[in-house]
Formats: structure tokens, sequence, C-alpha cells
């Protein structure tokens, strides 16, 4: 049987909590599961406001408009991201500057940030790669002296942390993702976190398709109107309680799947330290999810190479983003802030494994093969 590269995984109260959400009778958003999921993660990252949205695509867009992006304005970003990261800004008329990013990590690299400020500029997007934190000390400082919002890309950050803070909730706002690719699921679903407390009515309202809805159902005002920009952001409470199962195992999810990362991590250091490949780097401070367990090949040869032979092997590896700015709307839309040579190279070698809750017996399979390959 074939290894597939991701499975999802259901810790087993999903359908009951499903069933509760329509014996309740609200099956739209903003029911009990809908709050409960929203109280979860206040408590766990500590943000002001948490808001569970139908992506995290979606709370990106809140993000952006939340930020009054204009068209003509500028937001610094990585190119080896998710097209999501720029479409959420693009489509209120922005232009996204890209910027390389760290050999190490794949993150945003801190120190070219600075030098891509023009008077333009209105937010920072640091994208934490694989659940693993970028130098958020750095690049709040760097927004605090410029005037800028930072807007945290955390889709890959669930449960992880930089210097003991969670990721999503350094920036001024920040954006998770529950797909059903991420550790966390719901299938499809996210939450946008909302950390600066000037930011969290105007939220609300962006999330209610532009109303004061919310405040009318918490009877703060008799009726509700149309009072800004926004659209419907909001997740069905079918999706929140499939969410809430997942939220209840979220630290057992993570011990598991550390595990599992762990295991390859020791099996390859012997052709890491042979000079045949380079294993995820985590910097002090940061305490990752698993999210992604990849390998650094020599080059796009030696990769095609590696992932055919682990298809005849029946085991599924695939390669992550082609980057943004050497796609054909990154080219028409956005501008590069010089040659981005890690991008284009690391972009070209790296290969991710499989790595899903489930996999643990047929693990050894997985590393056998990959050994196998790279000899």
């Amino acid at each position: 049987m074939t290894i597939v590269f991701n499975k999802p995984y259901l810790c087993g109260e999903e359908l009951r909590n499903i069933a509760q959400a329509h014996a309740n009778g609200q099956i739209a958003g903003d029911g009990p599961f809908t709050k409960k999921c929203q109280t979860w993660l206040e408590q766990v990252t500590g943000c002001k406001k948490a808001l569970l949205t139908h992506s995290c695509t979606a709370a990106l867009e809140m993000a952006a408009i939340l930020a009054d992006i204009k068209p003509g304005d500028e937001v610094i970003m990585p190119s080896y991201t998710f097209v999501s990261t720029a479409n959420a800004f693009v489509i209120r008329g922005a232009v996204p500057v890209f910027v390389d990013v760290r050999a190490e990590t794949f993150n945003l690299d801190e120190r070219l940030i600075e030098p891509s400020i023009t008077p333009r500029t209105r937010a920072i997007v640091p994208v934490h790669y694989a659940g693993v934190g970028c130098n958020m000390n750095v690049i709040m400082a760097i927004a605090e002296r410029h005037g800028l919002l930072v807007i945290e890309d955390a889709a890959q950050g669930v449960m992880a942390s930089y210097v003991d803070r969670p990721l999503g909730a350094i920036g001024h706002l920040g954006a998770f993702s529950f797909h059903e690719t991420k550790n966390i699921i719901a299938g499809e679903g996210g939450a946008l976190l909302v950390n600066d407390p000037t930011l969290v009515d105007r939220a609300e309202v962006i999330r209610e398709k532009g109303t004061n809805r919310s405040k009318f159902f918490r009877g703060e005002i008799d009726k509700y109107t149309w009072v800004d920009t926004g659209s419907s952001y909001l997740p069905g409470e079918m999706v929140a309680a499939f969410l809430w199962a997942q939220f209840e195992e979220a630290e057992r999810i993570t011990t598991c799947r550390r595990e599992l990362w762990m295991r390859y991590h020791e099996a390859f250091y012997p052709l890491e330290r042979a000079g045949r490949l380079r294993r995820p780097s985590i910097p002090d401070g940061c305490g990752h999810n698993a999210h992604i367990y990849y390998l650094v090949l020599r080059d796009l040869a030696d990769r095609t190479d590696f992932i055919r032979k682990m298809r005849a092997k029946d085991v599924q590896c695939v390669f992550h983003y082609v980057p943004l700015h050497s796609s054909p709307q990154g080219a028409r839309v956005g501008r590069s802030s010089g040659e981005l040579p890690v991008t284009n190279e690391l972009s070209d070698c790296i290969v991710r494994l499989p790595l899903w809750l489930g996999l643990e017996e047929e693990q050894h399979r997985v590393i056998e093969a990959a050994l196998g390959s790279l000899h």
C-alpha cells in the first residue's frame, strides 16, 4: 500500500460534536462551539480577541482590511509562501514586496526587511514556515521604528512558540489555518488573532459583513446596521464543532507529531554529517510544532530523482511552493527586493516527507525507502 503524504486525523469526538451542534438548533456561525473555540484560542495564545473564520485566507483578508491597505501600498513578505499571503493584500490593491528567506529556516530574513522599506510600506507579514518562528523580536522592533503593522501568517504555527510566546499572538494581528493538511484541522477553517486591542471592535464588524451585528446579539444596541467594509468570514457551526474535538486533543496531537519528527531527524543525521543533505534547523528559543519534516537535497535533479525513487517504493513525497516572485501573477503585481538567491536555490532542493498521526507503524518504511534512495 502507498504511504500517502498526508492523511487527516480524527480524534474521535468530531461526529458527536457535529450531532450536538445540529441538536442545538444552530448550524450557522457563532454558535456555542464557535464561542468555545474562540475562548480556547484566547486562553492558549493570550491574544486580545480570537475570531474563527472559514479559512486562513479569510483571516488574512480581514487583516488587510484592518490594516487599511489601499492601492499602491506596499507589504513586505517572503516569496517562499502560499499564494494567500499575497492575495489578501493584492485584492486591496497593494504591492507585495518579496524579500529573501534565511537558509536555515526558510523564514523571512529579518536582516533584509529594513532595506526594503519605502514611504509606501504599510505592513510586514512574516510567515512561520513549518511551525518554526521567525525572529519576531527584531521584526517587531523594525515595525515600531517605522510605524508599521506586523501581521503574522501563522497558518502552520498552531501550538508553536517563539521565546515562550505563541506564534500568531506576537504581531498586531495573526492568522491560523485549520485546513486538513495542518496539525489541528477542521477540513477548512481558520482564525484571526487580534493582539492590538484598538482593532478588536472593527475586526468583529468586518467579520460580520461590515455590520455591528455582534453588538446587537450582546444586547449593546437595539438594532444592527451596515457601518464599515466587510464580508462573510464566519465558518458554519459544524466546522467549529469538528474543530473543538481537535482543540481538546491539541497537546497530545502536537506531542505525537514531535515524536514522529524526531524519529526522522535522528535517522537522517548520518547523511547530513556526510554532506549528503541538510535537515531542518530549529533556532534557539523556537518551540516548533512538528508541522513539516523536510530534507534539503543537493539540487533540482537530486530532488526529482529522490521523489521518483520514493514513488517507486510506494511512498508519496512532495516539494512545496513555487516562489511567488517567479510565478506569473507574482511578476505582474509584486516586486522583488533584490535577487532572492536563497529562495531560488532552496525551493529547488526541498522535499517533504509524510508526517501524520497514524504513521507510527509505517514510518520505518518511509525511513528505509529514503535512506535507500539517497545512497
